[in-house]
């Protein structure tokens, strides 16, 4: 039988919508995506990168509800909403995923609003971090 967890994190806009900050099934990760609003306080941040830096808390936060780390990201999705914080914003992201080398998309959306300069959508495997890995290099 299939098992099914989902993690809401008390966000209005997650019972406006009707829908969960993650759903696990088995080992199957699927986090939506995550804006840089501090749960606790509900700030945002105007910096992107400090923006960028809350998305991760946020996201690690969802993820260790389910017994599992950035560490098992098999893809992420960015969205900055301004072209010219994508360099910034990317070598964040590649700080944190250095090793992980998730696939990744990057995309300059308008987000819901002006506020939002970076959300951050990932699918992660339970375990992922502990399996054998194998990289092939093309080029």
């Amino acid at each position: 039988m299939v098992h099914i967890t989902k993690v809401k994190t008390g966000s209005k806009l997650e019972d406006q919508a009707s829908y969960s900050r993650l759903v696990a099934v088995d080992n199957w990760i699927f986090v939506s995506n995550t804006a840089g609003r501090n749960p606790e306080t509900n700030e945002m941040p105007e910096d992107a990168i400090d923006q960028t830096a809350q998305v991760f808390k946020n996201i690690e936060r969802a993820l260790a509800a389910v017994d599992a780390t950035l560490a098992d990201v098999v893809m992420s999705k960015v969205f900055i909403q301004n072209p010219a914080d994508v360099p910034a914003v990317m070598d964040f992201i590649g700080g944190k995923f250095r090793g992980i080398d998730p696939a990744t998309t990057v995309t300059c959306p308008p987000l819901g609003s002006t506020i939002y300069k970076v959300e951050l959508e990932v699918t992660a495997y339970r375990g992922a971090s502990t399996s054998d890995v194998q990289t092939i290099r093309l080029g």
